[in-house]
């Protein structure tokens, strides 16, 4: 992530709000650790750094995900869904590989830790229990970046990463209307939306970190954010995958 200016911000500032949000969505998609950064002279920011991280890492880890489950899911549709959305992340990752090698932006290589560990419970899974973690940790993952994706397309001031969130929230929507044609989601069970504070006017203010205008956020708010929201994600999906 691209280092934030010190400025001192009263609690209930606006603009604290919205640093505290998409500290949020970057724990989500946990790109906290080990993010690429642009290149020196890049005008790229904070956000959309997010969105290039976010739609590489998911690529790195739902690309192998999607092959297994077309080799080894139980049900005829996992398998035809899972071959898709393999193929598809093949097109996305693409994309976004070009559109950072046009902005000399540096990308991540491999999946971050959690999600090698995603993909090792799916090897280690058979049957319809495999199914369901499938369902459940791609549809988790993909409701994790969506509303991440239409908060930088809000108000970035980059026509490349425009075009990169039009084209992933293209994808991103295919592949929830996959997913949830299994019939395998459990809708009562997944993580609860993250949303601007209820002063807030509109969702367009968890875009607004994305103006440029620096926000100072101590490390230490940036990692206990992280951390609950990493602990609410996980306990979210343990709770899934213990009644299947």
């Amino acid at each position: 992530m691209a280092p934030l200016r010190s400025a001192r911000r009263r609690p209930g500032h606006p603009a604290h709000r919205v640093a505290v949000l998409l500290i949020t969505f970057l724990a989500g998609l946990g790109v906290l650790p080990g993010v690429a950064l642009a290149a020196p002279g890049s005008q790229l920011n904070a956000a959309d750094m997010t969105l290039l991280n976010g739609v590489r890492l998911a690529g790195l880890w739902e690309m192998p995900a999607g092959q297994m489950a077309a080799e080894k899911g139980q049900s005829a549709r996992v398998r035809q869904i899972g071959a898709e959305i393999s193929r598809q992340h093949g097109v996305l990752d693409q994309l976004v590989v070009d559109a950072a090698n046009k902005l000399g932006a540096a990308l991540p290589t491999d999946p971050t830790t959690e999600q090698k560990g995603w993909l090792t419970e799916m090897q280690n899974a058979t049957g319809a229990r495999f199914d369901q973690i499938f369902v459940t940790r791609l549809r988790v993952a993909h409701g994790k970046i969506f509303p991440v994706i239409g908060a930088v397309r809000a108000s970035t001031r980059d026509a490349t990463i425009r075009k990169l969130a039009d084209e992933a929230n293209t994808f991103v929507s295919d592949h929830m209307a996959m997913l949830e044609s299994t019939g395998l989601v459990r809708w009562q069970q997944l993580p609860p939306a993250a949303l601007p504070p209820a002063q807030s006017d509109s969702l367009l203010a968890a875009a607004a970190a994305n103006t440029g205008n620096s926000v100072g956020v101590s490390t230490t708010v940036v990692w206990l954010v992280f951390l609950v929201a990493l602990g609410t994600g996980g306990i979210a999906t343990y709770r899934i995958l213990r009644r299947s």
